[in-house]
């Protein structure tokens, strides 16, 4: 009897539970990490809730918890559990060293580690920003192998050319949502708080089944920051001055009547970040004032972006983030002459903004139920108004709204993501002559799933309607005219992509990856009618139809610790095809009859199919060296971009009849960006080369000699520029820094030191060598 009983009693001990509970933080931040992987004995598990909060009911006795999340160094716990105890255990997870298992959301809408990807994506983080000055997104997305900007439009991996002030292959994100001006699908990089940026994801290739129309050749997905436990305040100014172009006879500002002693520019910044109970704060600030080497081209703006989140509980959080820009600027669209007048506008071709004001308001809405399963809805309100010179103005609305449902099923791997997108643009613009409507409503479905420990695949649909309501009558080139049945465009169509990666090694990831492309023409693309230069026109052109395609990649992605060197190198080979691409072309070229001037006609035009082939490879790391610390990011790119049924016909739409190659691209690039540390000191050096561009448009640069060169010099002018610099051009930039206290940096920069003259698109030059001071105060 007393065996039976000692016997039961044993059962019933081992038959009972304790319970563990806690919270997991970020240990730099103290913010709650959301969706935290619990497991004792590498069985039992939970995942953390909107608080960061887990419980879990395990067995008595010695058990062993591990803690996880993605971006993150996991961490092993050993505890003891005994009857009647309840265990709290509070952890910090600090950010993972293995540049790997960097935290991204970009590629499936949900946070992967950078290595598991099934896609090539490249992230930047705000220390690179900061060090460099960067005063507007693009100057960084330079830093990126296989990314160009191009007079504001970006390029990735040659999948796009030049269209002056309109249209993008690649599509702009803040926080998920779309952030491109909804009339030209322009991205307005001065909107984009520079102070406030946790990290920048770059995907590279046509993902419009992840985000719709203008993710044809990729996307830039900026993530801005939220608050800390400790509040912090930053605070920085600067100012930079240019030098002297290698021929000294560009510098107009050196003439005696030029109000300008030196092109400048000076500017500030600020965020705060602050915790009030539930309440998360960050106000941001932004002010610049710049005089450009290039005449009749200036910038002052200012912006300000509050942001704000509240924890209702711990399943429920609701957010406000708004941005509201003012100012003013001007610009021109081709120079003079490549010699005396290189930075001064030709004839006609200079406008200005009299004052612009653009802001949006975007709530957010994200709810774990009981179920697990994660709700989140976006919205968006964007309101655009440009009062610009030469009838160019335009007022702009765009309605956005985004909901979105996520379920992981932890038993098999899965993860599931579907969504619905409704937005709605109106437009009323001098541009366009008439009021617009674009219509778009989407809905999607991703599928990430890990059917073994090393496999990851993911797959993805999504069907796009876009229905655009305009005029039934446009005129083009002048007099002639065209027509749209009822002012009514409509067009419906399904998208896909699919990939996977295994990894092959402790650290070895191989990746193979196929994805369409879709994309609608812009308001502003197809309807357009302006003036520019000396009665050159840009036509609207009512028959402009979607473009469409699909990239394919395979690659591979090898870690490495050799010494005290740990980062990773990246190998890709790629192939694009487009259908029916998008681009602006001189579509008719006339003279006028009373000043005898040639007169250009520009349109926006289907110019066929074509192919981009070529290769990438890129390495990414950091060392102990010394006392201090070395980082690196470079990389390589060549593509081969051509038309895949190529006429020598002598059109004259490209400046090069006689090779099949796409306009606006360099075929090769090469990046490096390096910066060493040693206590209060740090040193960063940059080098980019650009092959040369081998077309551009023909009225760009007409042969030598020809009627066209010798009536219109501004774009003459283009072909003696390029023949004399036909090799392509490097840049060198150099940064130093010093911290004067544990808060108060100093910094100088020097930028084109090598004095390059080079152009990225033609008859406009980039800027002669400068130097900048820059002075950062952390409260």
């Amino acid at each position: 009897l007393l065996l039976l009983a000692l016997l039961s009693l044993a059962h019933k001990l081992a038959a009972q539970n304790t319970t563990v509970t806690g919270q997991i933080t970020d240990a730099a931040t103290g913010e709650p990490l959301i969706g935290a992987t619990v497991r004792a004995d590498n069985n039992i598990g939970s995942t953390t809730d909107g608080n960061g909060q887990y419980a879990l009911k395990l067995p008595l006795g010695r058990r062993t918890l591990t803690f996880s999340y993605v971006g993150f160094e996991p961490r092993t716990e050993v505890v003891t559990l005994v009857l009647g105890q309840t265990l709290t255990l509070d952890l910090k997870l600090s950010d993972a060293s293995n540049l790997l298992e960097t935290a991204t959301v970009t590629s499936g809408k949900f946070e992967k580690p950078l290595g598991q990807v099934t896609v090539s994506l490249d992230v930047l983080k705000p220390r690179l920003i900061e060090n460099t000055n960067t005063t507007a997104v693009d100057q960084v997305l330079t830093k990126v192998p296989g990314v160009t900007v191009v007079d504001g439009q970006a390029q990735i991996r040659g999948g796009s050319g030049f269209s002056y002030g309109a249209g993008t292959r690649v599509l702009l994100l803040v926080d998920d949502m779309p952030a491109l001006q909804p009339d030209a699908s322009f991205p307005n990089w001065n909107d984009f708080p520079v102070e406030n940026i946790s990290q920048i994801e770059v995907l590279k290739g046509a993902a419009s089944a992840l985000y719709g129309s203008s993710a044809m050749n990729g996307i830039i997905n900026i993530r801005t920051g939220f608050a800390k436990d400790k509040p912090e305040t930053t605070v920085a100014a600067w100012g930079k001055i240019w030098g002297t172009p290698q021929d000294e006879r560009m510098a107009w500002w050196q003439a005696d009547t030029s109000d300008l002693a030196v092109p400048y520019e000076t500017g500030f910044n600020f965020v705060h970040r602050r915790k009030e109970g539930k309440l998360d704060i960050v106000l941001g600030g932004f002010g610049l004032k710049r005089e450009s080497y290039n005449n009749a081209t200036y910038s002052e703006y200012a912006r300000l972006t509050p942001n704000f989140r509240y924890r209702v509980n711990e399943r429920l959080t609701i957010g406000l983030n708004s941005n509201f820009n003012i100012g003013r600027s001007g610009s021109f669209f081709v120079w003079d002459n490549d010699t005396t007048g290189a930075y001064l506008p030709g004839l006609n071709s200079a406008s200005f903004s009299k004052g612009r004001v653009r802001f949006f308001v975007d709530p957010t809405v994200q709810y774990m139920d009981a179920s697990g399963n994660r709700h989140k809805f976006l919205g968006r309100y964007y309101y655009i108004h440009n009062n610009n010179s030469d009838n160019q103005g335009n007022d702009s609305r765009n309605y956005y709204g985004e909901y979105q449902v996520q379920r992981q099923f932890e038993s098999v791997g899965l993860t599931t993501t579907a969504g619905v997108v409704g937005q709605r643009s109106t437009v009323n613009a001098d541009l366009y002559a008439g009021e617009y409507t674009a219509n778009n409503l989407a809905g999607y479905l991703q599928m990430d799933w890990q059917p073994i420990e090393r496999l990851n695949l993911s797959g993805g649909l999504r069907y796009e309607r876009n229905v655009q309501f305009s005029p039934d009558t446009i005129r083009t080139f002048n007099t002639e005219l065209d027509t749209i049945p009822n002012g009514e465009t409509r067009e419906s169509k399904p998208v896909f992509r699919f990939g996977a990666n295994y990894r092959a090694g402790e650290a070895t990831y191989f990746r193979a990856s196929w994805g369409q492309g879709y994309r609608y023409p812009t308001i502003a693309e197809k309807f357009i009618s302006t003036d520019f230069s000396a009665g050159n026109q840009v036509t609207p052109n009512a028959q402009l139809g979607s473009e469409s395609g699909w990239t394919a990649e395979i690659g591979l992605k090898q870690g490495f610790k050799i010494g005290s060197w740990k980062g990773f190198a990246d190998l890709t080979g790629f192939i694009s095809e487009y259908e029916r691409m998008m681009e602006f072309v001189l579509a008719k070229l006339t003279l006028d009859p009373v000043t005898f001037r040639p007169v250009a006609f520009f349109q926006s035009q289907n110019i066929g199919d074509t192919r981009v082939v070529g290769g990438e490879a890129s390495v990414v790391g950091f060392s102990k060296l010394g006392p201090g610390t070395l980082s690196l990011l470079a990389g390589y790119t060549y593509n081969d971009p051509r038309y895949k049924n190529f006429e020598r016909d002598g059109k004259g739409s490209t400046s090069d009849t006689s090779r099949n190659v796409l306009k606006y691209r360099f075929r090769h690039t090469f990046k490096w960006d390096s910066e060493y540390e040693v206590k209060k000191f740090s040193l960063g050096i940059s080098v980019q080369y650009n092959s040369f561009m081998q077309a551009v448009d023909y009225i760009f640069s007409p042969p030598e000699g020809s009627a066209f060169a010798t009536l219109a010099p501004p774009f003459g002018a283009v072909t003696r520029f390029r023949n004399k610099h036909n090799k392509g051009f490097t840049l060198l930039d150099a940064r130093v820094a010093y911290k004067l206290t544990p808060t108060l940096k100093i910094a100088l920069l020097g930028n084109n030191l090598l004095n390059q003259t080079y152009a990225l698109r033609p008859a406009l030059l980039e800027g002669p060598q400068n130097y900048t001071v820059r002075v950062e105060w952390k409260i």
